[in-house]
């Protein structure tokens, strides 16, 4: 089942989603576990930080799924 994360804007740097989310503890570990290949973006290994996310984006870290979806 996958977890739903909302955005207020769009595009969001990929870095910040899993930090403000809480996925991981800071900015630098967000940018450490990208950089290390343990984020998916639509199913393939995601090592862009600043991969622009939109609404209908799925990420995948930690062996969770999170859709994301743009508030209107």
């Amino acid at each position: 089942m996958s977890q739903i994360i909302i955005i207020n804007k769009e595009p969001v740097e990929l870095y910040k989603i899993l930090k403000f989310e809480g996925l991981v503890g800071t900015g630098g570990e967000a940018k450490i576990v990208i950089d290390e290949g343990l984020v998916k973006v639509n199913g393939a290994v995601e090592t862009r930080r600043r991969n622009k996310i939109k609404d209908g984006f799925v990420i995948e870290f930690n062996g969770e799924t999170y859709t994301v979806k743009l508030q209107q």
